[in-house]
Formats: C-alpha cells, structure tokens, sequence
C-alpha cells in the first residue's frame, strides 16, 4: 500500500498528516501507525494525525501517538492539521473542526509570506487539582501534571523525575503528560514536556503549554482578568492567552497560537 503524507512540525512537536477523507486508512492497525511514526525504520514523528469527514464542520481530527494508539488532543497537532486543511484547499483563513474533545475554532494567518501562523482555540477549563503551591494536575484536552520549580528546568535529567510521575500508581493505567517550568519574568515561562504515548521528552507539546501557561496564574496567584502568557519550549515560542475568572477558577476564551510548518511530502510503501 502506498501512503502520500505531508510532514509538520509546530514548535519542533512534528506529524505525519494524512487526507482521510475518503476513510482509505487502515485505522485499525496500530502497528502501521507506529512503524510510520518510528524514527529509524519510518517517518518518523511524535504522532499521526487523519483528516477524515464530519457531517457539519470542516472535518475531524483524528490523532495517533507514536506508538499508534489513538490518544486525546493534541494541541500543535490542531494547529498544524488546520495549516494542512488550508495547503490542500479545504479551508481558507478560518475554520471549524471536530477532535476527540470537541469542536475547535482556529485562525491560520501569514506573516511576511511565512510559514502559517495557526491560533487554536482550546477547551475551557474549570477543574484543576492543586497538589501544591507549584504543582497542579489539569486536563487541557489531554491530562497534564505541571510542576513549577525553582532551580533551572535546563539542568533537570527529566527521564527519571517524568517517570516518577508517569508510572506511579496514580497514573500508570491511564498515563499523564508531565511538564516542569520555570517563571522566566512576569507573563513568560520556559517548560519541558515528557509526553506519554510517545513515552519521552518532546521539543513541544501544545496542550502541555496551555496547562503550564493556565497554571501559571495559579502560582503568580493572578486576579480575574485577559492575560497572554509567552512560553518557550525546547523547539521554539508559543503564546497561550486566557480569560481567566479568579473567584470560581475558571480558564476561558483559550487560543493556543504560534507557527505550524510545512516540512515536506511524500509517498511511503507500507
């Protein structure tokens, strides 16, 4: 069988995109997913991603991890798809499109004839578990532990602190994607993300970035209000802004933004 695919990466968080409209792909066989995905005998990539059909909006997203099981959003993941949507000419500046959370808005603009500029809209967010001051569990789409610390996240060996999250009790059925931070200044972090599916650090992971970007509010201890958070990821910047309702812990009006690009495409026997 052979594969035409196009290859994206947002913030070094890459995919292997498919046009599934016609329902062709093999869905049901995970071992072709994760092959494809493998970076030494495939493609190589953090996850696969279909645009298949929906009976009202744009088209639905579905997303694959790395190790081909179907997994929750994907936030660089949405905003690359919806960059893809517009190269194939299914979209134009703006669109709506279904995931496995919901339905998602995204803004795909050019800047200085760039590669797209995507702005996503995320789901709101309302529940969030404090462990501490610097450590909360939320679910941005996906599930996410987000701890700020205070030494630099740039000398963590994160391998084995990620770990002690990732496969403990709590959460070793289910999984969790595990983030450390730091405050760089006031309305910017940096951030490190180990990604369950792909079960090791990755240079960005977006709705990683909303968590930490949401949780910051919480350590800085912010007041009601519209905020723009810059983070850098190992793989470039990002910005998440929010309104955020200090009184019932409410995140709201969430747009994940920054660059999705266009690598290549091409073709793959499988």
């Amino acid at each position: 069988m052979i594969i035409n695919f196009c290859k994206y990466q947002g913030t070094g968080n890459d995919f292997i995109i498919i046009d599934d409209r016609d329902l062709w792909f093999p869905i049901a066989n995970t071992k072709i997913i994760a092959q494809l995905c493998d970076r030494r005998f495939g493609i190589g990539a953090d996850g696969l991603i279909l645009l298949q059909p929906h009976a009202e909006l744009d088209f639905y997203m579905k997303y694959y991890n790395a190790d081909g099981n179907e997994s929750s959003m994907c936030g660089n993941g949405g905003r690359c798809i919806a960059a893809f949507a517009k190269h194939i000419g299914l979209v134009t500046e703006t669109t709506k499109f279904m995931a496995i959370d919901g339905s998602h808005d995204a803004l795909i603009q050019s800047i200085n004839g760039a590669h797209p500029y995507v702005k996503l809209k995320m789901k709101s967010v309302g529940k969030i578990e404090s462990r501490d001051d610097n450590t909360f569990v939320l679910n941005t789409g996906s599930p996410h532990y987000v701890q700020y610390l205070s030494n630099s996240i740039n000398d963590l060996a994160i391998e084995p602190q990620a770990h002690a999250v990732r496969y403990n009790d709590e959460f070793a059925s289910e999984g969790i994607n595990v983030n450390f931070a730091n405050v760089l200044q006031e309305g910017s972090i940096t951030m490190r993300t180990y990604e369950r599916g792909v079960e090791d650090e990755t240079l960005s992971c977006g709705t990683g970035v909303t968590a930490a970007a949401i949780a910051l509010a919480l350590v800085k201890k912010l007041p009601t209000g519209n905020y723009t958070i810059a983070v850098t990821t190992v793989g470039g910047q990002l910005k998440v802004s929010f309104d955020y309702n200090e009184i019932e812990t409410n995140f709201s009006n969430i747009w994940l933004q920054g660059p999705a690009t266009f690598v290549y495409e091409g073709n793959v026997e499988v």
